[in-house]
């Protein structure tokens, strides 16, 4: 069966959102008085959702009687300055209206906030049919709920459809749903990461995905 399908990641693939996730860090790790952390660490603490952002950066994580305070704080701050530096990877905009044009349908599945996300879509991406973020009631990536409720909303099948990510978490994803991973090297993790964790295509720039799509479909 073709590829008709391309479910996307949205931190470290679509948009770069890393610097407005770590001054909302800081932010509240400076409010509850704990030490900020650096680009480079904030860069290793993303991928599994804000909350476990926030475990790794609080000192002592969800044992530290402070956390859920400033896990709070995080997120209001982050509610309200998630566009500050936010902007979509060189290149991305094009791609999305390549593979509209071709007929593509696409989907973002995060572990970010849900709103955030319906927000961010609706913002950078109009080509984008489904959005899903973290939701109650929904488990959150690796598992792969998230993937195949986006699948059903756009009324196509796993094997149809390919996952593009950026990180470990994306390719557990990928795999946990049945489906083939495109890992990005614009995004949180280099590729000897990746290649650690089992990746084995990649992409160094956005119109490449394009031409693995037309390969994987002969």
């Amino acid at each position: 069966m073709k590829i008709t399908t391309v479910i996307f990641d949205l931190d470290g693939t679509l948009l770069d959102t890393l610097e407005d996730l770590k001054n909302a860090t800081n932010y509240a790790l400076k409010v509850c008085g704990m030490p900020e952390r650096t680009l480079s660490e904030v860069r290793r603490f993303v991928g599994n959702g804000v909350r476990n952002l926030m475990i790794r950066a609080v000192p002592q994580g969800e044992e530290n009687p402070e956390f859920e305070h400033a896990f709070a704080i995080f997120k209001e701050y982050y509610g309200e300055h998630c566009n500050d530096a936010t902007r979509a990877y060189d290149g991305i905009p094009e791609l999305l209206q390549e593979l509209k044009n071709r007929g593509y349908a696409m989907a973002i599945v995060s572990n970010k906030i849900d709103s955030a996300v319906q927000d961010l879509n609706n913002r950078y991406f109009p080509q984008v049919d489904v959005a899903i973020g973290d939701r109650e009631n929904l488990k959150r990536k690796p598992e792969p709920d998230s993937v195949f409720l986006a699948l059903e909303e756009l009324g196509r099948t796993r094997e149809e459809a390919v996952y593009v990510g950026d990180s470990d978490v994306d390719l557990a994803t990928a795999q946990n749903a049945g489906l083939p991973c495109i890992s990005v090297l614009w995004g949180f993790r280099d590729k000897e990461f990746l290649v650690e964790h089992g990746a084995t295509t990649f992409v160094a720039k956005p119109n490449e995905i394009t031409s693995v799509l037309l390969r994987m479909n002969g």
